[in-house]
């Protein structure tokens, strides 16, 4: 039996947005299992795990003006300036447009600092990935300032 062109095009019109969403849902899933990997390699101090999620030129920007770079971030990690006993989130969204990505999340955090001094507190941030041919790299981020507790 042969399929007439007509019916081609109108087959694949009418599949095309399934294949986009399937396309789509893969990259929401790949994306918050990245973000996520990416919390557990902080909290573990772990700078090799974070180099391989981290684009070169990653930026972070954190509520009170700080910008951090790549290299801020490992170094940091490497020092073992905190040693976290909580560095996870919660209420993750995940938005993809095409090669770009945000994942929205309340981040808690807890632990001491190298001097020994604790923290205990949760912020909002939101990470920008881009699609590269490597595959996926976190290349910006931005923290807000600490929450007031209860938040």
């Amino acid at each position: 039996m042969k399929i007439q062109p007509s019916r081609i095009a109108t087959l694949l019109l009418v599949l095309a947005p399934f294949a986009a969403q399937a396309s789509e849902s893969d990259d929401i899933a790949a994306v918050a299992a990245l973000d996520t990997q990416y919390q557990a390699a902080v909290k573990a101090n772990d700078a090799a795990g974070m180099a391989k999620i981290l684009a070169d030129d990653f930026i972070l920007v954190i509520g009170n003006g700080t910008v951090s770079t790549k290299a801020d971030l490992l170094k940091e990690a490497e020092d073992r300036i905190r040693e976290y006993t909580h560095q996870e989130d919660s209420e993750q969204t995940v938005r993809v447009w095409g090669d770009t990505a945000v994942v929205t999340a309340k981040l808690w955090m807890q632990g001491k600092r190298k001097d020994g001094t604790p923290f205990d507190y949760q912020l909002w941030f939101s990470d920008t990935y881009v699609r590269t041919k490597d595959g996926w790299r976190y290349v910006f981020g931005q923290a807000s300032l600490p929450l007031p507790k209860g938040s």
